[in-house]
């Protein structure tokens, strides 16, 4: 009676009273207590409690983030503008660097670049070097300097030169861009014609180093290179190589017969320079260890670059003035010089290509005794090159400028250096020599042999339809209009528009350069028009 009495009241007690613990010993203080205890057999937890518990903590989470969302907005709104206002100003810092910094017109290369070079490369040649390679690299990347805006488009520089009208009457010697690795950049920073060489038939490497010395005093510099070359084949295949790029670019293909397209004139531009308005010339000469005595072994010399060399260049520039080649001013003799001229002349005429290149003969501006000039003028109508070039660097050490000044002690040692002189000090004697070649070339009577040619000439033209009725008199052509005009072009310490425009009216057609971009960087040639553009309107008003 009594168990059943006690197993109701268990059971009416229900599971909660049930799961409570039975004895005493079971509310002790324990260790346990702190560590995780798995339930109990019979242990029960009803699913609204967890149901509710959970989505209280999920509201509570979500009340949270959204708070804290809220917080930080303004926060990120302003870190994102200022990213967007650090991005746009960086972008906008690049590119007006890039457009200040790729154009000729800019002081900083002038006034920046120049220093900077002289500061990083003490040695001469070694900036030489460097400048070069940095207008190679950059040119490769679309970062180079560059005209901009078309200055030559307003046609008050143009000029006449063998038949091209070109934009402009500046030019760049040779020698700045020895083995034709930049004429394009060169183009680029607007003269008309550029200068690439001199080669020599095989490679050489010139004489020892050190071999090039500034003076900074007179923006001037010595120098023995010695016609350091790659050789005449290196060259020629450096600019096959521009034409072949070309023609493809140009849309030619990359066959064989897209280059000749583009050399026999397909492409509309002269096949040297490869841009319209603009003339390559590239200057050969021969190698050092060819005896000059041996004149068919100099004139094999002269004839093996012209091979190599003629189909990819405007003009060809027969140097023998050079002062680094021991011997090779002796070839100026006219007897001498005449016949390599011959040479030369004969074998670009046998160029492979629709126009032939013209040629011209680079002079020393120390063979200015009047039996030397005239007798490199009678060499010259005799052999039938078209052009001189007048000047070169000199043996000689003109006095420093302004007068009276007192050159710095170093600069007096680096003056006794051997080489050749060149800078603004040579700008008179350039200027008087263009003159005096300018007189003798023009007054100088056509040959005994030209005057049988051109009589043959008249004859054919007089007598080509004896037979036609109808047909209008011929007049027959004189004997000098069958021998153009010789043509001049002047170089030696021309630095500003004043001087170029001094040389063009001594008798030039073109102001050639070379120290003076040395010294006054990429923009020297877009200052110079500049200058000229502006004293011609000063003229005109």
């Amino acid at each position: 009676m009594v168990a059943n009495s006690v197993a109701l009241a268990w059971k009416a007690a229900g599971p909660r009273a049930r799961a409570l613990p039975s004895f005493r010993c079971a509310q002790r203080p324990s260790i346990l207590r702190n560590h995780a205890v798995a339930p109990r057999h019979g242990a029960v937890r009803y699913a609204s409690e967890t149901t509710t518990t959970k989505a209280a903590d999920t509201a509570s989470a979500t009340i949270e983030a959204a708070a804290e969302t809220v917080k930080e907005a303004p926060k990120k709104a302003g870190r994102g503008a200022r990213r967007i206002v650090l991005g746009t100003s960086l972008a906008l810092t690049l590119l007006v660097g890039y457009v200040y910094g790729t154009d000729t017109r800019a002081s900083a290369h002038r006034y920046g670049v120049v220093p900077l070079i002289r500061l990083l490369c003490p040695d001469a040649e070694d900036a030489h070097h460097l400048g070069v390679d940095t207008l190679k690299t950059l040119y490769q990347y679309g970062l180079h300097p560059r005209e901009r805006g078309n200055p030559d488009g307003d046609g008050a520089l143009t000029t006449e030169v063998f038949g091209y009208t070109l934009a402009n009457p500046i030019g760049i010697s040779g020698g700045l861009d020895k083995h034709a690795e930049v004429p394009d950049p060169l183009f680029e920073i607007g003269p008309a014609i550029v200068e690439v060489g001199g080669t020599t038939p095989l490679p050489q490497d010139g004489n020892p180093r050190p071999r090039v010395f500034r003076l900074p005093s007179q923006k001037a510099m010595i120098n023995r290179y010695g016609l350091n070359s790659k050789g005449a084949d290196h060259m020629a295949a450096i600019l096959e190589q521009r034409v072949r790029d070309f023609a493809y670019a140009q849309g030619f293909g990359l066959h064989e017969q897209a280059v000749e397209r583009v050399l026999n004139g397909d492409a509309s531009v002269p096949p040297g320079s490869l841009v319209p308005g603009k003339l390559l010339a590239v200057q050969v000469a021969k190698n050092k260890a060819t005896p000059d005595s041996d004149i068919e072994a100099v004139k094999r010399d002269y004839v093996y670059c012209v091979d190599r060399l003629a189909k990819y260049a405007d003009i060809l520039v027969v140097n023998v003035s050079s002062p680094n080649t021991p011997g090779l001013r002796d070839l100026q003799a006219t007897a001498p010089l005449t016949a390599i001229l011959k040479a030369v002349v004969g074998a670009a005429k046998g160029v492979d290509r629709a126009t032939k290149p013209f040629v011209m003969v680079k002079v020393s501006p120390d063979e200015d005794a009047d039996e030397q000039v005239s007798g490199i003028c009678e060499a010259v109508w005799g052999s039938g090159v078209d052009g001189v070039i007048v000047g070169n660097t000199t043996n000689r050490r003109p006095e420093p400028l302004p007068q009276g000044f007192t050159l710095p002690q170093k600069e007096q040692t680096t003056l006794q250096e051997t080489g050749g002189y060149s800078g603004p000090q040579l700008f008179d004697r350039t200027v008087a020599l263009v003159a005096r070649y300018r007189a003798l070339l023009d007054e100088t009577p056509v040959t005994p042999e030209q005057a049988g040619e051109a009589q043959a000439e008249t004859a054919r033209v007089v007598h080509a339809e004896p037979d036609a009725e109808n047909v209008p008199p011929v007049n027959p052509p004189s004997v000098a209009a069958q021998f153009p005009r010789k043509v001049l072009f002047a170089s030696g310490g021309i630095t500003n528009g004043a001087q170029a425009q001094a040389a063009l009216n001594a008798g030039a057609s073109v102001a050639m350069m070379y120290t003076g971009v040395v010294y006054g960087g990429m923009g020297t040639v877009t200052r110079v028009k500049q200058e000229m553009r502006e004293e011609r309107q000063l003229k005109k008003d």
